[in-house]
């Protein structure tokens, strides 16, 4: 199951955004049934966001969303979500890549990381 939620984050707000955005990501990412999830930013159009996150089963997901560690951390940040279907059922995947995030930024001798830092770091 895919859950995907957008966000309008005025330009000025935008660090103070991602360090939110990471936290309830990283809360998130401690609940059973977790599979995946990512931070984006539109190219197109800066002030759009999204936080895309992908679980076992909807029931999972739900689970976490109502958990007293995510409603502490990350539900303050999920209340300012843009109004639209968030819950995807997936119908197809691909075999995801063993290269860590930031594998073509990193080069031989440097620390790989599992976030990829951006100009808001």
């Amino acid at each position: 199951m895919l859950a995907v939620t957008r966000y309008r984050v005025a330009e000025a707000d935008a660090g103070g955004f991602l360090a939110q955005a990471r936290a309830a990501v990283a809360v998130l990412a401690e609940r059973p049934g977790w599979r995946t999830g990512h931070i984006g930013r539109a190219i197109d159009d800066p002030t759009l966001w999204l936080i895309s996150t992908e679980w076992a089963d909807v029931g999972s997901y739900r689970r976490a969303l109502s958990s007293y560690e995510v409603k502490m951390s990350a539900l303050a940040l999920l209340s300012t979500v843009i109004d639209e279907p968030t819950a995807f059922e997936l119908l197809t995947t691909t075999n995801s890549s063993d290269r860590a995030a930031d594998a073509d930024s990193v080069g031989i001798g440097h620390a790989a990381g599992p976030t990829i830092s951006s100009d808001l770091d």
